[in-house]
Order: structure tokens, then sequence, then C-alpha cells
């Protein structure tokens, strides 16, 4: 008795234990942004929506689709026309189409390592035709045109590729080295011609300003050397007024004696002026006078202007 009862518990025990299972298997959901892929003996047989669903126990089984945007990150080498060795980080964004789950789901064992491929194979097809300064000025051509041929092809497969970016351009650490040397020099050019641009105007100017400061250097002589001439000449006319007989050559020797010693006097009192030795006898302004006056009778009158008779005839 105690034997049947035992066997009874065992029974109920695996029976609910089935029950269990088969509800497990029987009940899923299918969360939001998810597509559920069903299959009855391995064969497909629908695709179900997010929810909750029912499966046929032991005969159907159901495999997830992620609809979400993933990204998928690649590094290719590939050399640039100018022979240069170039690394370049591409960045792909890409999801499942919603009408194309069956392809997504079957056509494809890896679709991350497809793309990989076809983004080597678009890159290597573009970056060898151009320079390396080419490169970096196309860079957003070049994630367009990978864009374009990843989009063409895997849209046949059920994938969107919503973008494909050229993240960076990254050139050999030497290469690098060369065109920052070449950037550098190049702006010491343009620095050292601007330098010379404007050390030229500043001499121009200083040129000019020179040149006007002559000028009116030589009018403020003038001037002065007018105003002498003036003064000397009414001081002459004043002195042989007031002394008859005097003759012109005398008081110009006098006026010429008093600024003799006018200007020694103003040579004694500047300050860092040198020393002069003159002579202290009491007769030495008389000699002063004298060879003053014979200056002036040994100064070469002014020749005649040559005739020239004319031809005869």
């Amino acid at each position: 008795m105690e034997t049947v009862n035992s066997l009874l518990v065992f029974l109920l025990v695996v029976f609910g234990i089935v029950a269990v299972v088969t509800v497990l298997k029987t009940l899923f959901t299918v969360r939001t942004a998810s597509a559920g892929v069903v299959e009855r003996f391995g064969k497909f047989n629908r695709i179900v929506r997010p929810g909750l669903h029912v499966l046929i126990p032991y005969a159907e089984r159901v495999f997830m689709v992620d609809l979400q945007v993933k990204q998928a990150q690649f590094s290719v080498e590939t050399k640039t026309r100018d022979n240069v060795f170039v690394q370049i980080p591409v960045s792909v964004q890409y999801q499942v189409l919603d009408e194309k789950i069956y392809d997504a789901f079957y056509k494809l064992s890896s679709p991350q390592k497809q793309i990989e491929s076809f983004v080597f194979n678009s890159i290597l097809g573009h970056v060898p035709k151009l320079t390396l300064d080419e490169t970096f000025e196309q860079q957003s051509g070049i994630s367009v045109a990978v864009k374009v041929e990843l989009d063409t092809i895997m849209s046949g497969f059920g994938f969107n590729i919503l973008t494909a970016l050229v993240t960076d351009i990254i050139p050999d650490v030497k290469v690098k080295a060369a065109m920052n040397d070449i950037n550098a020099a190049q702006r010491a050019q343009v620095a050292a011609q601007a330098r010379g641009e404007a050390d030229k105007i500043l001499k121009v100017k200083q040129a000019e300003a020179e040149a006007e400061s002559k000028a009116l250097q030589g009018k403020g002589i003038a001037a002065e050397r007018q105003a002498i001439i003036d003064g000397l000449s009414a001081s002459i006319e004043h002195f042989q007024g007031a002394v008859p007989g005097s003759t012109s050559e005398e008081v110009m020797a006098l006026v010429l004696l008093t600024q003799y010693f006018d200007t020694l006097r103003d040579i004694g009192t500047r300050g860092g002026s040198s020393t002069l030795f003159l002579p202290n006898n009491p007769g030495a302004a008389n000699d002063f006078q004298q060879q003053i006056l014979a200056g002036l009778r040994a100064a070469p009158a002014p020749k005649a202007p040559l005739v020239v008779p004319p031809p005869r005839s």
C-alpha cells in the first residue's frame, strides 16, 4: 500500500513538472523594439510583435530579433596616393528593417562581420586614389560614399545603414611630425614676412619724418640767417649814423667780434663743453679785430661774367 502511495506521489510530481514546463514553453513575451521569429519543427512559421504570445508546446520555438539601432566601430589601414599609410576609424550605425526581419535573421549569420568587410572594401576603393591632403579635405565625402555603398548592399540583407562616419584620419607618427614641422615653418615664414613689412613701413615713416624735419630745420636756419642779415644791416646803419666817419668794414668787424665773444660765452656756459685756450693779454681783443678786418679785406671779389664776342659774319 505504501509503495502504491509513493508511486502516485512520484507520478503527481512528474506530472506537475511537465505541466509547468509545458506552460513555460507555451507562453512567452516579446519586448518593445524587438520582434520574434517563430519556427515550427525547424521551419519558419511567422513573425510576432511585442506582447504576450502562445506557442505550440514542443513543436514551436521563438528567436528574438533586436530592432534597436546598433553601432559598430572599425579601423581600416590603407595607403594614400602619395604613399602615406593611414589609420581610418569608421563608425557605422545600423538597424534591422522592420519589413525585412526574415532577411535579416536568415540571410546573414554575422551582420557585423559582413558590414566590416564592406567598409574595408569601400575605404580601400577610395582612399588610395587620394593624396593625404585630399583625404583630409574629403573626409565627409568618404563618409557619404561609404554610407551609400553600405546602404545599397545591406538593404538586400534586411539592414538599414543610418550613418557611416569617418571619425578621424591618423597618419604615421613620423608623417604627422613632418606635417607639423612644415606647418610651423610656413607660419614662421609668414611671420617673418609680416615683421619685414612692418620694419619696412617703420623705416619709410622714419625717413619721411626725418626728411620733413630736415626741411623744417632748413627753413628755420634760412629764416634765422635772414634775421641775422637784417639785424646786421640795421646795426651797421645805426652805428654809422652815431659814429661819423666809420667805415662799413670797421662796423662789420666790431659786430663780428661781438658775436665771436658771445659764441665763446655760450660755449663756456653750456654743460659738457670742452676746454678752450684763448689769449689773455690786454691787446687780444684788438688782435682779434685786426684779424677779422684782414679776413674781410682778403676775401676774393666776385668775378665778372665772361663775355663771349659774337661770331664774325
